[in-house]
């Protein structure tokens, strides 16, 4: 575990890491290296630091139109530093986390977005109890528009009320980035029961509770296709189970100008704000970004002759759309949405229906 661990409740975790950091420090990213020899779409790469980069890292895997996450140091002097000299704070480098993505899939206000809901952003000293500037919280900035999303996604967020301090995550330009050595790139594989008590015993859990809704299929269940065709309309069942497109400019949501939360008709997670909607003239409700792109998937549709990328509730398992690379800022892509795979859910009823959590998103 970090070094700077200072609690005598998890000293057993600062006995673990002891004997971790003794491993071999050779970096060793070659799966990932071969992942991006071998794409062929675009790729765009974003970098970070939350605190411990083992739970930065995490929960980025798994996330469609994400191509590779590493864990790392980033932001300081010296070259080719190693664990023991950042997280001694020996180096003027911050552990940090690097997410190469397709912006065709996933824009970086999405990955913005989750970033914040992974740390204590009003932590000017470090994160938890890992204290020092090495675990201090930052945004490198890889583009000019990468620093314009990011400033204007901090504002959002300081003028949120979701915080009772200010955010306090500079937003600087990227200058480098040294991968970490092996054993700590997907840590939460390899040692999962250390990483749980790592994530549970700093307190990072509890605090990321305390101000978000962190995404779960045990909230969010999914009927048997019987309860569905039961529970919807011929035209929900039609787009949502088995592909179907509604008719443009025919449909409940396209000119919906009304402040509200769409959630996902089968399953009843939350996908799209109000805030994100526009006119695209394409006749679906579009938008630029969805609520949290973990209650999403993003599978290759290549039916219809076309090759498109499907736009899929993670948890209702249902189809909701595609996504197109012909949209707005601060995103570029165009969430092109049949309203028959979603519920519209008013802002003043946001509340009674469970969906408090998200009024940030909307107001």
């Amino acid at each position: 575990m970090k070094k700077s661990i200072q609690y005598l409740a998890v000293l057993f975790l600062l006995l673990f890491s002891n004997s971790s950091c003794n491993a071999s420090e050779n970096s060793d990213n070659k799966e990932e290296e071969n992942v991006l020899e071998n794409y062929q779409g675009r790729t765009e790469k974003a970098t970070f630091a939350g605190g411990c980069f083992w739970c930065v890292e995490a929960p980025y895997e798994g996330i469609d139109g994400v191509l590779s996450v590493v864990s790392g140091y980033a932001g300081g002097k010296e070259k080719n530093p190693t664990y023991s000299q950042v997280s001694s704070g020996q180096t003027s480098h911050k552990e940090a986390v690097q997410v190469t993505f397709d912006p065709d899939v996933i824009s970086y206000s999405e990955i913005i977005d989750i970033f914040w809901k992974l740390f204590d952003p009003t932590d000017a000293g470090g994160s938890f109890y890992d204290r020092g500037s090495q675990y201090e919280s930052a945004i490198f900035f890889h583009s000019q528009e990468q620093k314009s999303v990011a400033e204007n996604s901090k504002k959002a967020l300081d003028q949120s009320g979701i915080f009772d301090k200010p955010i306090v995550t500079p937003v600087v330009k990227f200058t480098n980035f040294y991968a970490a050595e092996t054993y700590h790139q997907d840590y939460y594989k390899k040692q999962p029961k250390e990483y749980k008590a790592y994530r549970t015993g700093s307190g990072r859990d509890r605090f990321i509770a305390q101000h978000w809704e962190v995404p779960s299929a045990n909230k969010y269940q999914s009927p048997s296709k019987n309860e569905l065709k039961a529970q919807l309309t011929n035209l929900q069942y039609q787009v949502t189970m088995e592909e179907a497109t509604e008719r443009a400019f025919d449909n409940t949501y396209n000119g919906n100008k009304e402040e509200g939360l769409y959630v996902c008709i089968v399953s009843g997670a939350p996908l799209f704000s109000s805030k994100d909607k526009y006119e695209s003239g394409s006749g679906w409700p579009s938008f630029t970004k969805p609520i949290d792109a973990r209650y999403l998937e993003k599978p290759i549709d290549r039916s219809q002759g076309m090759v498109r990328v499907e736009v899929r509730s993670k948890y209702g398992d249902s189809h909701v759309g595609h996504v197109f690379n012909d949209g707005p800022e601060p995103t570029g892509l165009r969430y092109c949405m049949n309203s028959a795979a979603m519920k519209f859910i008013p802002l003043s009823e946001m509340e009674e229906e469970g969906y408090g959590a998200f009024l940030y998103a909307v107001k």
